[in-house]
């Protein structure tokens, strides 16, 4: 496997051109490369298999750290606010990696043609999980990657292989888990229904109580597996999402701190810049000042 690996790692630097994460010629397939070590940086995972070529990279998510690298597959279930830092990297090894967006729908219809899926349901899972990478993962994602410079295969071919890797995923030791959140009636399909509701306006106000109800659960029950799931209480999650998106306000567009403020859905722009402060370190101030003065070193 070893060699398939560098392989792997081989085709993705090639398709990597620049540091960062890369679009590909692929739908729903992103790289990532990093030529150092990486402070921690916050960002929005999406329902995604990620694959490490070479390097290793941590993940925190609410009070829980994953460590994963190239033995090792991590999964998201669904949108979760996490902070992520790339452990190893060098110019003469970068840390290359690939990551596969899938949905929900996607999942549950590849479950549910798989008859040899094991069917029983376990306590509501964390969303987001580590395995051991198999060759036989390792070597559909290196098909993959071989596509990337060929459109006209790539455009028949990719969604096969991309069907394979998923069906691999259903059937090794995140099978179960992924299951769940597909599962219509368990309550990790009820939280993932819940941050379907939140996510689909980050601004509004959140009702705990309203929430818990248009998924079918008490408010107490709703709470424990809200955070069985995501590590996090339904405040910390979308205030966490708030605060992602303002960042993202703030150094693409050309609004004021108040305006990204009440874009998130803060009414306060005071109480939004201290939040942001605890969370990211530096006033949104002095945050995109430090932003444009890493743009122009570049």
């Amino acid at each position: 496997m070893q060699a398939k690996l560098r392989e792997l790692a081989d085709l993705l630097q090639k398709e990597a051109q620049h540091e960062g994460l890369n679009e590909t010629s692929i739908v729903n397939v992103k790289l990532f490369k990093a030529s150092s070590i990486t402070e921690a940086l916050h960002t929005v995972y999406e329902p995604s298999l990620f694959i490490i070529a070479q390097g290793a990279k941590i993940v925190i998510l609410g009070a829980t750290t994953y460590r994963y690298d190239a033995s090792s597959y991590l999964v998201s279930s669904m949108n979760l606010p996490i902070s992520g830092q790339i452990v190893e990297a060098s110019l003469s090894k970068p840390f290359l990696s690939m990551q596969l967006c899938f949905t929900p729908e996607y999942i549950f219809d590849l479950a549910s043609q798989m008859n040899s899926l094991k069917k029983e349901t376990i306590q509501t899972p964390l969303a987001m999980s580590v395995h051991r990478v198999s060759e036989a993962l390792i070597d559909a994602a290196l098909r993959l990657a071989k596509l990337f410079q060929n459109a006209e295969d790539s455009s028949i071919l990719a969604p096969l292989i991309i069907k394979e890797i998923l069906y691999r995923l259903l059937q090794g030791e995140c099978g179960v888990i992924l299951r769940q959140f597909v599962l219509y009636g368990s309550n990790a399909n009820r939280i993932a229904q819940s941050i379907e509701l939140i996510t689909k306006d980050i601004s509004e106000p959140l009702h705990v109580g309203l929430l818990s109800q248009k998924v079918g659960m008490s408010v107490s029950a709703f709470h424990k597996h809200f955070k069985h799931v995501t590590a996090m209480s339904p405040i910390q999650y979308q205030k966490q999402l708030r605060l992602q998106k303002a960042r993202e306000l703030l150094f693409t567009k050309t609004h004021e701190v108040g305006e990204v403020a009440f874009n998130v859905g803060y009414e306060s722009p005071s109480q939004f810049s201290r939040e942001y402060a605890r969370f990211f370190g530096f006033s949104p101030q002095k945050d995109l000042m430090k932003f444009k003065m890493e743009i122009n070193d570049v």
